[in-house]
Formats: structure tokens, sequence, C-alpha cells
């Protein structure tokens, strides 16, 4: 009997990861005008002002020409900015309708839940990234050095900034507020996260600043993947992501289960 209770247990809570996971594609794939040509064209424009105007008189960087160097930052930009955007707009849009309350009060596992909205975030963030670059192919070259640890890192990014913004969505109280962190947190790390530099142009000083910032740990991981350089230890920052990932895993699932900022 436990067995059977067990395995009903099992099919309905893929039934259920099946059904959230499709209806986040379908959101995003639905509305593809604003989830992904928005972030196309905006990469394009980098590349043709930043890695073909500016870079020419940049030139190279680590035995590369200024746009290889870019197109690995710029890609990993897209990836964060689309699954964090995602799920904190997903998820808070279900809270404010009041629709996650039913699932919450359903027998579906939270872990299922998180996933659910998870998976959704970082298939849109891959979607993005793919579109990102076969643009990049029509301005440079791209050759992939490791594609391990391209595919591991870029998943990886895509799921810590997914469940960042499943916190982000949980804490929020009004849509004002699931901008706020993109605009005054991810967009200044981002910027100051070696995507348009090396660190070791910066003075001392500001190199062991930004070490403090996580998202230039993510940039150099993922450039070594392509092109096999890097500012910083690959070790290193491929740890700090799994730690950051299974931190903000338990946090969400935290969350989840009491409810907070869910039950009205």
């Amino acid at each position: 009997m436990n067995s059977l209770f067990s395995n009903a247990d099992l099919r309905a809570n893929l039934i259920a990861l099946q059904t959230i996971v499709y209806r986040e594609i379908r959101r995003f794939m639905r509305i593809w005008p604003q989830t992904l040509l928005p972030p196309a064209i905006s990469m394009a424009l980098y590349f043709v002002i930043f890695g073909n105007l500016i870079g020419r008189q940049i030139g190279d960087l680590d035995g590369f020409s200024y746009m290889d160097y870019i197109v690995p930052g710029l890609i990993m930009m897209a990836v964060i900015t689309n699954a964090y955007s995602n799920v904190v707009s997903s998820f808070f849009s279900s809270k404010f309708q009041r629709s996650v309350e039913e699932l919450l009060v359903s027998p579906v596992s939270p872990h299922v839940i998180l996933i659910g909205y998870v998976v959704g975030g970082v298939l849109r963030g891959l979607a993005v990234a793919l579109i990102v670059t076969l643009l990049s192919l029509f301005f440079t070259d791209l050759q992939v050095h490791h594609l391990g640890i391209t595919i591991l890192v870029i998943t990886l990014t895509a799921c810590i900034f997914a469940l960042g913004g499943f916190i982000n969505a949980v804490y929020a109280r009004n849509f004002d507020d699931i901008s706020i962190i993109p605009t005054f947190v991810l967009t200044p790390l981002t910027y100051l996260g070696g995507v348009f530099y090396s660190i070791h142009m910066l003075p001392p000083f500001w190199q062991a600043v930004s070490l403090a910032n996580p998202i230039l740990h993510m940039v150099n991981a993922f450039r070594y993947g392509i092109l096999g350089v890097s500012d910083l230890s690959i070790g290193v920052a491929i740890g700090l992501m799994l730690l950051t990932a299974v931190l903000l895993y338990w946090q969400c699932i935290r969350l989840l289960i009491s409810g907070h900022g869910m039950r009205q």
C-alpha cells in the first residue's frame, strides 16, 4: 500500500512539474516580442557599438580581439537578466492573482513548485543565450574552448538568478518592487563584473574590491569555457556558484513551506 501511495504521489508531482514548466514556456513564448526580441536587439547594439566601433580603438585583450573578449560576458548578461526577470514576474503575478495559494494548499511538493518556476526561468535564459550566440556569429568566429565548463557555468548562472528572482517575488508587495533589484543591484554588478574589461586593467585596490562581485566570477568562468582565458580561478568560481545555488534553493524552500509573503 505504501508503495502504491508513493508511486501515485510521484506521478502526481511529475504531472504538476510538467504542467508548471509547460505553462512557463508557453508564457514567455506567447509574448516573444517582449521576452525574446528586446534582448536580441540590445545585444546586437552592444556588438556594433562596443565590439565593433569602440573595440577597434581598444585593440586586443589577453590575446583576443575586443569583440571576441566581450561576447561571453554579453551572453552571460542576457542569461542573468532573463532568468531573473522570468521568475520574478511570473511568480509575483501568480501571487498577485492569488493563484499561488491553490498550489500551496495542494498536495504538490514545495520542491516541485520551486523547480518548475526555476526551470522556466532557466529555459528562457538559455533561449536568449542561444539567440545572442547566433547573433554573435555575424560579428566574430566564436569557438568553444571547453564545452563542459561552458554548459555547467551557464546553467548554474541561470539557476542562481532564477532562484534570486523567486525570492524577490516572494518579498515584493507590488509590481514596482520587482524592478528594484534588477535596476539598483543586478545592472551595476553586471556592468562592473568584467563584461567589458579585464580586472587586470584596474588598480590593485579596485581589483581586490571587484573580487566581492559574484557576477565577476560567473563571467570569468564562462569566458574560460568559451575562450580558455580567465582572470580568476575557475575552481573557486564554480565552487562559489554551487554553494550559492544550494543556499538560495534552501532559502526558497523555507519561504514556500512557511508561506511567507504568499498567504493573505
